[in-house]
């Protein structure tokens, strides 16, 4: 289905939590409200707003969110605290504006190796 807009995402997202029985994170990285995502859990809806970056090097931002969440989510976190402390994570990693190569390179994982994400 065609996704332009916030309704657009929440009904995205609802129709793949009935379809396979699951909570659903929609990333909008790549949509024209910035950078929220939305979270689908149980029929409930919760958004993680988020300022786009303007930064070309977005290689792996998806691949990063999911370890993050996965991670804060082994620290004992519940889905919703793991998703915002994540984001947040991903917002510093492209503040970083790391520049390696050529193309759409790497986020600077780095950028936040002391601080509360660490916890």
């Amino acid at each position: 289905m065609t996704i332009k807009n916030e309704t657009d995402m929440k009904n995205a997202a609802q129709r793949i939590e009935e379809l396979y029985g699951c909570s659903v994170l929609l990333k909008g990285g790549h949509s024209i409200n910035d950078a929220s995502d939305l979270l689908c859990s149980e029929g409930e809806y919760t958004w993680f707003h988020a300022q786009r970056i303007n930064n070309p090097n977005t290689h792996g931002t998806g691949c990063t969110l999911s370890s993050a969440i996965a991670s804060n989510l082994a620290k004992g976190y519940l889905l919703t605290e793991s998703i915002k402390r994540s984001k947040e994570y991903i917002t510093a990693c492209l503040s970083g504006k790391l520049n390696l190569g050529s193309g759409s390179g790497p986020l600077d994982h780095m950028t936040e190796l002391k601080s509360k994400f660490i916890e």
